[in-house]
């Protein structure tokens, strides 16, 4: 073990290890680093085939490669670890599997012609992983870790030495330059060696003018403009005194264009001629057209709309463990949306995830606190360029910047950010889109989104009696919620509104680089829940996320207008070393603002210690109107808790009248000329097939299947999800709309859709618009809303507002939006704008397409009634009709065939007739509601052809059409994008929905009938009878799936993904059974005698519990909210309770293995230890494990033994047993979300009592579900003992190993193992996310009439077992 010591007292008898320990230490501190060395073992052991095939690629002499990871180890008392200490460290870094993993020196070892790299997080902050170790640390009882980072070590071979230009190809390949850097040297120590950066004195207004602003604006990176420079210096000179330096930085950041939007809210004019509103105005007016159903708009984190009384459970009391009960309210519903551009362009992991965070944070901060439910996404980015796979319209000849990353890089890294913060806090992702664009223009003008578009948008829900703030009163408590401060973003707010992204020095956009971590956001989201579910009412007085300006921005919107004063002192520091400037801007995540009344503190502690989050009481409301930040660090506490009086006051670097910073600004003017775009027709290649036109438009990423976005992000948590991206047999990502529940017990819930246009914008903005939001409403349309005019919408600008021309086309798009919602009664609610999209690129400027992305919302009065795209009739028996929004147009401009070309074409399709639009929107939501549509599918993006093929790929089924459009060719016909919607229906209802869009004065044709089903069906499309294409739908939807899988191999084993497109080539669909044996579940209405107990059991990081809470409710249990922070501090015992749960999640975001830091809680806290151990010695209960309290039954071996382990209890000194099962990554490398289907079969399981022989699909969301046995004996061993009761399941029901039927890989399909008694059940899919049909993503017949999902018979037969134990 190699080790770096700081600091060494006097010693006498010492080994020589410890001699070499204490040499080493110098007496600046008492840390030391510790190395411990792990080699990968199983289906882990070898490097990323990515990066092995990017290496081979990059260097063609490469001859092999050896990984092992180092976990550096910040040990800070003076005395070395104990051997006990040394064995929890072994233990926790190592494989429980193997002895022998885990090293004091490396494993790797260089011979002359190797180069060894080693590589790893940049050390400015603690990382989050490292956050997690040292929370596991914790857990195991080892205080003196306080920094764990994590690094990986490379071994690469060459036939000779390798030179200096081949060492630097091999970094840039196997690092991020923003996020990581190379290590020499092992890491020595993390002690920056820093001390508090002083501050600059005052800037000197009042002797020097303007140019001392312009000189700290230059240096600190402010943003600002003339007009603010020139503001600011009349300002000081007015109040006679000179500005500190955190005040000038404060003032950048509160008034950055991020923050105040100027634009939107400023004077325009445009060709001479001034608006009568500014745009911000212009949008609120588009209220006044529409039903007034908003209880929030314009004014908080996220708007809100009337919702629903609905029922819900909640515990007793959040502040101890507690059960849950019955309560009714009115619950509103939620809605929010927002970008993280560039610092996802910078950085586009960290920057997706902190956007995520952020936009999460956005929702809980709603009112007075709000649930967060649920997330949507999209992503536009540049040409992808993928390595050996050519798409033509991508021009090879494009250079892109260096300090961003590439289109490729963020299409993959920025979604894998997204979905990571999603998975791991617990919200999941249920529609979004992706787009891409790189095409010069006819004017020579390049348009591509070099600085990417990543947007992240919010569904949640409110009780009725949170929607409003209280002012701030005098005496009330200032307090930040969530993580400690660290060294990030600072100056992210003014950097994000520079005009041309790479104007300002490129080492500022590093201070954009930022740090995720969903297991403290997840925590913090615990205390406001357990405030806003008090029994005694919600603490919190009023709330605010943290995010652009830090503490500085939120602290000053929470107490205005009543002023604050805030101190230093009171923050948790997560870095010594800041100044105060750092703690007052930086941009650290997982961060939330509140205001309490003394009287709560109790309670806010309370409830903050039992969910192990930190919470800072920071300052005090005033009432002065005052923001005074007091720097107080240097005065130390006196006895008795009293501050010593310190020599001279501490200084005050803020010290700022409120109304003043935050008060009514003047107006900024902007003067904008329209300029008009160099237009040339479309001009495709002579002789243009259909079939060679599809080839490419199939392909293209906006339209082309979505399936590497869907399958890797959860879609299924929480429990309240009744629409996702994903539909038909196959799970084809084609969902229009989501749709969610407002709460479990209710079949009332709210419904989202996107829509975006962004391509037209370059042809004409006006059109851009009306097109997002005609889209966002034929999408919205399939699901059931109370009326379209209570249908809300969050707009969203992504535009280069301040460069010539685009500032008018923004006002153009804006002017059409607001006429065209006027014309279909819905309206804006909120919004947010990014105003500087545009890159350097060397010489030139690269703007982004204008964008504006359009949320609807609204409220869905019955959640089963949604109609999906898959065809649900095939063999003639579903009849297709199309209902065209402008009919008789088919416009080619802008469209994805023209973009196929690298061509924009001249005239864009449009929306003419906003009220063929409105007309068709209430018949087909009266169809609804009559049960009459069998599918339905928007036509957008790829025209009229790609819709239907979408909806035959959904339905794995052929399609016989025929496009009546008398002299017009059949491309103009097939691929214009003009809005519309495309139906299915059956025979007995044609007739009368014919009739009800006709009457309605629409067109609505008759297309054709559905085909034969499976891969081998044909698709035939004719236009004006002559027959254009006709080939079996398997192979048109491989060649949709084709772009989409490219990508994947560059973000799974390849191998896997091999198995996964050969498989839909052939797949006809899975096959569902229940054997006539299978009983019939029954909810007790009046359960006789006391229900039983069960405790739902959740750790850090744990976000699986209240959808558990809700399936055992519904077999008629008494629930239990427990923590294991409660059992390790003896708040409750387990002695009361018949069952337990262990629920899903991401316990310490698995940073030491699946479950290993909540296996680490219950095996070395004795308290809790004592607990587990005496309520498996029962044996009249049952505890039940999914996903990650799978995998935490697997390391206690509560499950998976063998037979002569599983009698040996933990010994006297609390250790672990070797388990004979353990759950690792899953084979194809990634998280999983899937809807599989597994096979029940015979064996002890309680819980599976009577279901053996049915197959049924369940949801599926893991990252690590890969059992991996200790032998092949034990796996068959417990096989023929009926010890794996459950299976991945292939099509025709069987077990298999088949990816993706198989999400994990594991081997024989084993997806559910059990205790020799019965008793204990681990199970790796989520029965408590299908017990009731309205979460099923796929319900074929009979399914889709049961009343009662098949899986609730797995909590009634534990309830029926604890009555008959009890009898």
């Amino acid at each position: 073990m190699r080790m770096t010591l700081i600091c060494a007292p006097e010693f006498e008898e010492l080994t020589d290890w410890e001699k070499c320990y204490h040499a080493q230490r110098t007496p600046a501190e008492m840390s030391s680093v510790l190395h411990f060395y792990v080699r990968p073992s199983g289906h882990e052991r070898a490097a990323s085939e990515y990066i092995q095939r990017k290496l081979q690629r990059e260097l063609p002499e490469l001859q092999g490669v050896k990984t092992e990871q180092c976990y550096n180890v910040n040990w800070t008392v003076e005395s070395f670890p104990s051997n006990r200490e040394m064995k929890k460290l072994t233990w926790l870094f190592g494989c429980p599997l193997l002895l022998d993993d885990v090293a004091q020196e490396s494993w790797l070892r260089p011979g002359p012609t190797d180069l060894l790299l080693e590589v790893g997080p940049r050390l400015n902050f603690s990382t989050p992983t490292s956050s997690n170790i040292v929370s596991v640390c914790q857990a195991a009882g080892l205080g003196a870790v306080d920094r764990v980072e994590p690094t990986r070590r490379y071994l690469l071979s060459f036939a000779h030495p390798p030179s200096a230009d081949l060492e630097a190809i091999a970094l840039a390949t196997l690092h991020d330059r923003m996020t990581e850097q190379r290590f020499p040297q092992p890491i020595q120590s993390f002690s920056s060696g820093c001390i508090p950066a002083p501050l600059s004195g005052p800037i000197d207004v009042l002797a020097e003018g303007r140019s001392a602003l312009e000189k700290a604006n230059q240096e600190l990176g402010l943003a600002l403009d003339s007009w603010d420079l020139d503001f600011y210096t009349k300002r000081f000179q007015e109040l006679q005194r000179n500005p500190s330096t955190v005040e000038v930085f404060d003032l950048a950041q509160s008034n950055s264009e991020h923050s105040r939007h100027w634009f939107f809210k400023g004077r325009l004019h445009v060709d001479g001629q001034e608006l009568p509103h500014s745009l911000f105005e212009s949008i609120m007016s588009t209220q006044a057209s529409s039903n007034p159903n908003n209880v929030l708009k314009f004014c908080d984190n996220s708007s809100a709309i009337q919702g629903k009384e609905v029922r819900f459970l909640r515990p007793k009391d959040p502040t101890r463990p507690s059960s849950f009960q019955q309560c009714q309210g009115l619950r509103h519903v939620v809605f929010t949306a927002e970008t993280h551009n560039f610092p996802t362009g910078v950085a586009p992991f960290s920057g997706a995830t902190t956007g995520t965070g952020g936009r999460i944070r956005d929702v809980q901060c709603t009112g007075r606190g709000a649930h967060v439910v649920a997330g949507t996404a999209g992503y536009c980015f540049g040409n992808l360029h993928i390595p050996g796979y050519s798409m033509p319209w991508e021009d090879p000849s494009f250079q892109y910047p260096g300090n961003f990353a590439r289109p490729l890089e963020i299409a993959i890294e920025a979604s894998n950010g997204a979905s990571d913060y999603g998975n791991k806090f617990g919200e999941p992702v249920l529609a979004g889109f992706a787009r891409s664009l790189g095409l010069q223009l006819p004017d020579g003008q390049r348009r591509e989104w070099i600085k990417p578009i990543m947007f992240s948008g919010g569904i949640g829900s409110m009780e009725a009696e949170h929607v409003s703030k209280e002012p701030p009163e005098t005496g009330m408590d200032v307090v930040k919620v969530g993580g400690p401060v660290y060294r990030i973003g600072v100056g992210g707010g003014a950097a994000s509104s520079v005009q041309v992204q790479g104007d300002n020095a490129s080492d500022l956009d590093f201070g954009a680089v930022q740090r995720g971590d969903p297991e403290m956001e997840q925590k913090m989201n615990r205390v406001i829940r357990a405030c806003v579910e008090a029994p005694g009412g919600n603490p919190i007085c009023s709330l605010h996320d943290q995010g652009a300006g830090g503490n500085g921005n939120v602290l000053k919107e929470l107490s205005d207008p009543a002023g604050a004063i805030i101190h230093t002192s009171c923050f948790q520091l997560g870095d010594p070393t800041l100044n105060a400037l750092e703690i007052w801007g930086a941009e650290y995540q997982e961060s939330n603002a509140l205001l309490l009344r003394p009287s709560d503190r109790d309670f806010l502690s309370c409830v903050s210690t039992r969910e192990r989050c930190p919470v800072c009481f920071v300052g005090t409301i005033t009432g002065d109107r005052r923001i005074v930040l007091v720097d107080d660090r240097e005065w130390p506490m006196g006895t008795g808790g009293q501050v010593d009086a310190p020599p001279t006051p501490p200084p005050t670097p803020v010290d700022l009248d409120l109304d003043w910073v935050l008060g009514k600004m003047p107006q900024k003017e902007f003067f904008l000329q329209r300029s008009l775009p160099l237009l040339q027709p479309l001009t495709l290649p002579p002789g243009l097939s259909v079939r060679q036109a599809l080839a490419r438009v199939l392909r293209l990423p906006a339209v082309a299947s979505k399936r590497y976005l869907t399958n890797k992000v959860d879609r299924s948590v929480g429990g309240l999800v009744a629409q996702q991206q994903c539909v038909g047999p196959l799970q084809t990502p084609l969902a229009d709309v989501a749709v969610v529940a407002l709460s479990h017990q209710e079949l009332v819930g709210a419904a989202t859709a996107l829509g975006e246009q962004p391509v037209k914008s370059l042809l004409d903005p006006k059109v851009a618009a009306r097109l997002a939001v005609a889209e966002a409403l034929t999408n919205l349309v399939f699901a059931l809303v109370t009326d379209l005019q209570d249908v809300k919408c969050s707009g969203n600008w992504m535009w280069a507002a301040k460069l010539p021309g685009e500032g008018a086309a923004l006002a153009d798009a804006c002017e059409a939006m607001v006429a065209v919602m006027a014309a279909l009664g819905v309206a804006v609610d909120g919004g947010k704008d990014s105003l500087s999209m545009a890159a350097r690129v060397g010489s030139e400027t690269v703007r982004a397409p204008g964008s504006l992305v359009i949320s609807a919302y609204a409220v869905c009065s019955d959640i089963t009634a949604t109609v999906t795209p898959d065809l649900k009739h095939p063999g003639g028996r579903g009849h297709l009709l199309y209902v065209p929004l402008s009919p008789g147009q088919h416009r080619l401009g802008g469209t994805a065939l023209a973009q196929c070309f690298s061509q924009l074409g001249e005239q864009p399709p449009d929306l003419d007739v906003p009220e063929n639009l409105v007309r068709a929107f209430s018949i087909t939501q009266g169809l609804l509601k009559d049960r009459l549509l069998c599918s339905g599918h928007d036509v957008s993006d790829g025209g009229l052809i790609t819709c239907l093929l979408e909806m035959a790929f959904a339905g794995n089924c052929g399609i016989e059409v025929d496009i009546p459009a008398p002299g017009v060719d059949a491309l103009p016909v097939l691929f214009a994008e003009e809005p519309g919607l495309v139906l299915e229906v059956q025979e007995p209802d044609l007739a009368q929905v014919l009739m009800r869009y006709r009457n309605a004065g629409l067109h609505c044709l008759e297309l054709g009938l559905t085909g034969d089903t499976g891969p081998h069906a044909m698709v035939r499309v004719s236009v004006n009878r002559t027959v254009v294409l006709e080939e079996p739908v398997g192979q048109l939807r491989a060649l949709w799936e084709e772009t989409s899988f490219q990508l994947d191999r560059l973000q799974a084993k390849p191998h896997c993904v091999a198995q996964e497109e050969q498989g839909l080539r052939e797949r006809a669909g899975p096959t569902f059974c229940l054997p006539p044996t299978f009983p019939r579940a029954s909810v007790p209405c009046e359960p006789g005698g006391p229900a039983p107990r069960v405790a739902i059991i959740r750790e850090e990081g744990s976000n699986g519990d209240r959808e558990m809470a809700d399936a055992f409710h519904l077999a008629g249990f008494e629930v239990w909210d427990v923590t294991m922070q409660d059992l390790c501090s003896g708040a409750i015992g387990l002695d009361t309770f018949r069952g337990v749960a262990f629920v899903g999640g991401f316990s310490y975001a698995d940073v030491l293995g699946s479950a290993k830091g909540w296996a680490a809680a219950v095996t070395f806290n004795p308290q809790a230890g004592a607990e587990m151990k005496r309520f498996r010695q029962r044996p009249d209960t049952f505890s039940l494990g999914v996903c990650n309290g799978c995998q935490l039954l697997a390391l206690l071996g509560w499950v998976g033994g063998s037979s002569s382990e599983e009698v040996v209890e933990m010994c006297q000194e609390s250790w672990p047993a070797r388990p004979g099962l353990l759950l690792r990554h899953n084979l194809s490398g990634r998280f999983e979300s899937r809807w599989a289907s597994v096979r029940v079969g015979p064996g002890p399981a309680l819980m599976l009592r009577g279901m053996e022989g049915a197959v049924l699909p369940v949801w599926s969301a893991h990252g690590e579900g890969y059992m991996a046995f200790s032998s092949p004996e034990l796996q068959a061993q417990m096989e023929a003992r009926g010890l794996a009761p459950l299976h991945w399941a292939d099509d025709d029901g069987n077990p298999t190993e088949q990816y993706p039927l198989n999400p994990n890989g594991s081997p024989g399909g084993v997806a559910g193992i059990c205790s020799p008694d019965g008793r204990h059940l681990a199970l790796m899919p989520h029965p408590e996310r299908s017990v009731r049909p309205w979460q099923w993503a796929w319900r074929p017949p009979p399914f889709d009439t049961l009343t009662t999902s098949p899986w609730l018979q797995l909590f009634i037969n534990a309830r029926n077992w604890t009555q008959e134990c009890s009898c």
